[in-house]
């Protein structure tokens, strides 16, 4: 659902071309992150879809493996973030089949029983930055970060630079947060 998670996930597959980084991902839920904060209504029910995904790739890794994930969270973030698809079974039953994984997991959508399971992954990430930050969240070298933010995600040599920049903060004691406000939105070129 995260637009700025989508950017700072191709972002780091840019960096993987040039440096020497081997990116993992793993299951994030804005909805669960959300579900007990005061939030807008209209943003509670934005995210109300956000679980169906999760719950898909929490079920997808539990049957798959965890390196599923990628090519899944690829396949879902083309549709929503780059065709602005809205999350329906059509969308996630065509990113099961593009990445070979059986229909039969789209039912996970609607099945609360992967929940606890995305509650485990969301905080195997987030306890390590904090629960008072969003999305991205990254981990470089034992030391995890809300961010980077950023749009377009850098390409080539920009992206390892910014990575190089990233792991400088990791390895710097009592390092905690740059921030600025934003003045755009995503661009996905």
């Amino acid at each position: 659902m995260c637009p700025w998670a989508w950017m700072t996930s191709r972002w780091l597959l840019e960096v993987e071309k040039v440096r020497r980084i081997a990116p993992s991902f793993h299951v994030m839920s804005l909805a669960y992150l959300n579900q007990d904060k005061d939030i807008p209504e209209d943003y509670r029910r934005m995210l109300e879809p956000a679980w169906g995904p999760v719950r898909v790739a929490v079920a997808a890794a539990q049957a798959e493996g965890d390196d599923v994930l990628l090519p899944l969270y690829t396949a879902l973030g083309n549709r929503i973030h780059l065709e602005g698809r809205a999350i329906d079974r059509a969308l996630v039953e065509e990113s099961l089949a593009e990445v070979g994984l059986p229909q039969a997991l789209a039912d996970a959508m609607d099945d609360p029983q992967y929940d606890d399971a995305v509650r485990k992954s969301h905080h195997l990430g987030m306890d390590q930055v904090g629960m008072d930050v969003g999305t991205p969240v990254i981990s470089v070298e034992g030391v995890a970060f809300f961010g980077p933010v950023v749009t377009p995600a850098p390409k080539g040599e920009d992206a390892g630079r910014l990575w190089d920049g990233v792991v400088l903060v990791a390895g710097t004691p009592g390092f905690f947060e740059l921030k600025r406000s934003r003045d755009r939105d995503p661009d996905f070129s």
